[in-house]
């Protein structure tokens, strides 16, 4: 590499170095997501987490006063993962459909590359939250509901786009999809076979075949666009 081109990266594109401080609390954080996923925010100790991080305790209490701080830092480090391996690409997909089947990528490739040992962090820790009122379970509740909120969305943008039956049931065909993608993070992070990964998709594109717009329908419809540009003109 050339000394103009080290010198344009240096100056134009490196980010500010981060302080020993907060690297270090990068690092606990996405240590300790990771291990939440196995462990579960219950079952993480601070002697656990200090340990695999390799500093002592107290070390620990110097980036966080107790574990319910931790607890929702934690959080914050996954859904920020999360917004960039799920959302982002589902963002910049079209609408209806194309959108949909990305954002099912997007979700299956964040569990298949065990971007979290234990599959997707909000499902996991989901089942351990849900009879704990709190900061944490509201936090945890926003990005599941977020994810669903985009099911939906992508499925009333492929009914006005034509995708898909316009009297279909939406809320059951969102649930239906929601579960494709609980099982296969749940038998993926069990069995560690893909195969789970690729029914899921499978069972993702049964729900949106069933729901499919008719080519007769197509056909029916086809005539009515057609008059109501004649009688624009």
């Amino acid at each position: 590499m050339s000394n103009i081109s080290s010198s344009k990266t240096s100056s134009q594109e490196k980010e500010p170095r981060k302080s020993k401080g907060q690297t270090s609390r990068e690092t606990i954080l996405l240590t300790a997501t990771k291990l939440a996923t196995i462990k579960g925010l219950s079952g993480l100790s601070l002697a656990d987490l200090a340990a695999e991080v390799g500093m002592s305790k107290s070390g620990l209490y110097a980036h966080f006063k107790d574990k319910e701080e931790l607890e929702l830092a934690m959080i914050e480090t996954a859904a920020v993962i999360f917004d960039r391996d799920v959302f982002q690409p589902a963002a910049i997909a079209h609408g209806g459909t194309e959108r949909l089947r990305a954002t099912v990528d997007a979700y299956l490739s964040h569990i298949e590359r065990k971007v979290f040992p234990g599959g997707c962090f909000f499902t996991s820790v989901a089942a351990e939250l849900d009879t704990r009122p709190g900061l944490a379970r509201d936090r945890v509740a926003e990005v599941l509901d977020k994810l669903l909120s985009l099911l939906r969305q992508c499925i009333l943008e492929a009914q006005e786009l034509g995708e898909i039956d316009p009297k279909a049931d939406v809320a059951q065909a969102v649930f239906e999809i929601e579960a494709m993608l609980l099982a296969a993070n749940f038998l993926f992070v069990m069995t560690n076979d893909p195969i789970h990964l690729a029914q899921g998709r499978r069972g993702v594109e049964n729900v949106l075949a069933r729901l499919a717009v008719s080519t007769e329908s197509k056909k029916k419809r086809s005539p009515r666009r057609t008059l109501r540009s004649n009688n624009l003109d």
